[in-house]
């Protein structure tokens, strides 16, 4: 389990190994091709473009280790919400055997549930969540200062390098400073990508974590915000939807950045906006796995299930080509097993397998219970809404054109159609 492995071990791991050999790839490089470019000896302007490099690449990676180690914040197994009463708001998790509290999730990465869960990251080993939010974004935005620093250093080491020849024929011998040799100009080159590769992707990243932390949102509370705003559009009420989290950008902010990097609060009573509560959210999340439930198909399997990511083998081209963009589980399943499905796609489906009385009483079948798995390997035992059919189509494209209510009802199809996505 994830989050019961010890602080070292939990760095040997190929993401910390991954995220530390590049910085340090980095830092090394431009520090080596920086001495003879812009040596810091030689001028004070020299010595501060050096001691600011290395004052962002020592930031960038004592933040990188403070959100490895301080970990997201791990809400205890078996919770319960001080008052018993408040316990029909929030989910029950099976894994941890308590309560989930406002804002929590479970990972199934750390086999834990998470307060104020964003992402599990693979990058530190460990989910970005309410302790060290603000150390990952930290980490962020000083790799990307330093990358563009070393960006730099390395762009025109290599342009200097390149020209030697031409400074030297050319009387200009002080420009020939920085000398190549076949390691020296692959690391160059190497650590040059490498560079432009961390700004280009971790600018993305911290782009997307301050717009959640501006509106005080997770990246799994932006997907239950939309789908609780579509819920009421579906349902043509008027009902509004308010997102009880978002205090202003001024105070958001502060909810995750502060002069000494601490976390504010328990993690599990946060500030709502007036007219909502600590269980606004939890109550949405209910009403969505209601919902979720009621789409809810029962299939039985017919045929073996590897549980690989591109099952070519046994499954043909077709299905792996559409295989779902995703890092959830592919599970492993047997002929006879009975799945319940939640969500459809036209060569797979994903659903969680009903365990059988001998599995409960000894020891469980290897591999994931719930994930995603090819859909010609299953028969469904309960029939698919027809709200899909094509008849269902052809119907109301008749009443479209036989009577006034034509407008209406084509928009009623046009919800249907469109609710698709979230299944």
């Amino acid at each position: 389990m994830c989050a019961d492995i010890s602080s070292f071990r939990r760095f040997l791991h190929w993401g910390p190994i991954t995220a530390l050999s590049i910085i340090k790839c980095i830092t090394l490089t431009t520090l080596y091709m920086n001495s003879m470019w812009w040596p810091p000896n030689e001028s004070f302007a020299a010595f501060a473009h050096q001691a600011l490099f290395l004052l962002l690449s020592t930031l960038a990676t004592f933040n990188y280790i403070m959100a490895t180690l301080t970990g997201p914040g791990l809400l205890p197994k078996q919770w319960q919400p001080k008052d018993p009463k408040d316990t029909e708001f929030l989910q029950y998790c099976k894994e941890c055997e308590g309560y989930k509290a406002p804002r929590s999730h479970h990972c199934r990465k750390c086999n834990r549930c998470v307060k104020k869960m964003d992402h599990h990251c693979p990058w530190i080993n460990h989910c970005v969540g309410w302790a060290n939010h603000a150390y990952f974004s930290y980490f962020l935005l000083f790799s990307i200062l330093g990358s563009i620093q070393g960006t730099v250093v390395l762009s025109c080491s290599f342009y200097r390098g390149i020209y030697r020849y031409y400074y030297l024929t050319h009387g200009l011998a002080h420009l020939a400073s920085v000398q190549f040799t076949v390691v020296s100009i692959i690391m160059c080159i190497l650590g040059m990508g490498l560079a432009i590769g961390v700004v280009i992707g971790l600018s993305m990243l911290l782009y997307i974590q301050l717009k959640t932390i501006v509106s005080n949102q997770t990246g799994i509370e932006i997907w239950i915000v939309e789908k609780a705003l579509y819920r009421r559009y579906r349902s043509l009420t008027d009902e509004q939807f308010v997102y009880p989290y978002d205090l202003g950008w001024r105070r958001n902010l502060r909810q995750v950045f502060n002069e000494e990097c601490q976390k504010l609060g328990d993690g599990i009573e946060w500030p709502v906006t007036d007219g909502c509560d600590q269980f606004t959210l939890t109550r949405e999340q209910l009403a969505q796995k209601q919902e979720k439930r009621a789409r809810t198909r029962t299939y039985k399997c017919i045929s073996n299930v590897t549980g690989r990511w591109l099952p070519i083998f046994s499954q043909g081209w077709r299905v792996c080509v559409s295989a779902p963009c995703t890092d959830e589980p592919r599970i492993r399943l047997q002929p006879g097993d009975i799945i319940k499905v939640t969500r459809f796609r036209r060569h797979w489906l994903f659903g969680e397998r009903e365990l059988s009385d001998l599995e409960r009483k000894n020891t469980q079948r290897k591999g994931q219970i719930r994930g995603w798995f090819p859909r010609r390997s299953v028969v469904a035992l309960t029939e698919v809404p027809d709200s899909e059919s094509s008849d269902e189509i052809k119907s109301n494209g008749k009443a479209f054109n036989g009577n006034g209510n034509g407008h209406s009802q084509g928009k009623q199809q046009q919800r249907n159609g469109h609710s698709k996505k979230y299944m």
